[in-house]
């Protein structure tokens, strides 16, 4: 007969929350066992930030969050913030940079980061189960047991890190909402978020042609917009523009596009009238916008051999206002396929906001992504992780 093991402290899920939260509750004289069905540690730190890991904003604040309460991350963010983060990647020697809007990433490779969160796991005594399946967590008089592949587990505390459902090819599933609603836990809707675009059907023809087509762009979706790069895909739109109103986005809904932002397009088309009258309107919006871009957009207006001297203010404040305001109803997204997080989760009603614990069942804690908190692009979904992780770790 397999003997059972024990530990105070079982944490489910090897990614940036889980591993987190076993240095601080390690580092506190806690035995930490972390599980997980993954043959290695943090594999969605590796693949982010094209492979160097976008480990925080500069910026962060819970303004840059989604959830159905929107106050739950605030003590969390704060205990924990991106400058204590930092400090530790500093601490370690990982060379890193800023990019646009406070993003950091390392300038080696994300493996820099999960060797700092590994190593900090084994210097504090945590203890690592990789390649194990996770079978069933159940209720004890003293705790939980959790039966797994490589044997059962008895624990006094039980924290669910097991992230949501975005990029199942790397094995992620809706194991945390099971565990979660089992233990009488609601939870908010979850989708796909921080995703592309699909064109509907029919627009892919005509706007699939587009492909490989980029530029900055004011993009707003229910109420909340983003200034940053939209790229044209042959399936729909992507870029960071597209991905940050994705998670604001419902089917049906519309997106406006101001593919031109902070420049006076109608002012600069009038001049040129002055100077080139005879030239099309399309020939000088082509200069400002990308090429391929002006022309699929006179094409679709039917004004495409339009000259400038045959347009009055008005018809070209109307073209103009077409670019500025330009509207489509996406027929989908792709999905969790390439989805970077999953939108909803475990219901943030039920959960402490200072410990993560559960309010229902004393001892089991939810972190990370499996929560209702998912935050925008650029960093801020890993501080997330590392925010609610260290919440946990310091109150199991």
């Amino acid at each position: 007969m397999t003997p059972v093991l024990k530990s105070d402290v079982v944490v489910l899920g090897a990614g940036a929350a889980g591993m987190m939260c076993a240095i601080e509750a390690a580092r506190r004289g806690r035995c930490v066992t972390v599980i997980d069905h993954a043959r290695a540690p943090g594999e969605k730190i590796r693949i982010s930030g094209g492979g160097r890991c976008n480990f925080t904003n500069m910026h962060c604040t819970p303004a840059n969050f989604i959830s159905s309460n929107r106050h739950f991350a605030i003590s969390a963010l704060a205990s924990f913030t991106q400058h204590d983060f930092i400090d530790r990647v500093r601490a370690r020697g990982i060379a890193f940079h800023e990019k646009t809007l406070g993003q950091l990433f390392c300038d080696g490779s994300a493996r820099d980061i999960i060797t700092m969160l590994t190593d900090d796991m084994r210097d504090a005594g945590a203890r690592l189960e990789l390649a194990t399946d996770i079978h069933e967590v159940g209720r004890l008089d003293t705790g939980f047991e959790i039966r797994t592949s490589g044997g059962t587990w008895q624990a006094q505390s039980v924290v669910v890190a097991t992230g949501g459902k975005s990029i199942p090819k790397m094995g992620a599933t809706g194991f945390g909402y099971d565990i979660a609603n089992k233990f009488g836990h609601a939870i908010t809707e979850t989708r796909a978020g921080l995703v592309p675009f699909t064109w509907a059907s029919n627009m892919h023809d005509s706007w699939g042609g587009l492909s490989g087509v980029s530029l900055d762009v004011h993009a707003a979706c229910n109420g909340t917009s983003f200034d940053e790069a939209m790229l044209f895909t042959h399936r729909g739109l992507s870029g960071p523009a597209m991905l940050q109103v994705s998670s604001y986005w419902r089917e049906g809904d519309s997106v406006t596009i101001d593919l031109s932002p902070g420049f006076d397009l109608a002012g600069h088309v009038k001049a040129e009238r002055a100077n080139r009258p005879k030239v099309s309107i399309w020939t000088v919006l082509s200069e400002v916008l990308p090429k391929r871009l002006a022309q699929q957009l006179g094409a679709k207006a039917g004004t495409e051999a339009c000259r400038l001297a045959d347009l009055s203010n008005a018809a070209i404040e109307e073209i103009v206002d077409g670019v500025r305001a330009f509207s489509i109803v996406p027929g989908g997204t792709e999905g969790y396929r390439t989805a970077e997080v999953t939108l909803g989760g475990v219901d943030t009603a039920q959960i402490n906001q200072k410990t993560m614990e559960s309010r229902h069942v004393p001892g089991l804690h939810f972190i990370g992504e499996v929560m209702d908190v998912t935050g925008h692009l650029g960093g801020h979904n890993f501080q997330w992780a590392w925010s609610s992780g260290a919440a946990a770790g310091r109150s199991v």
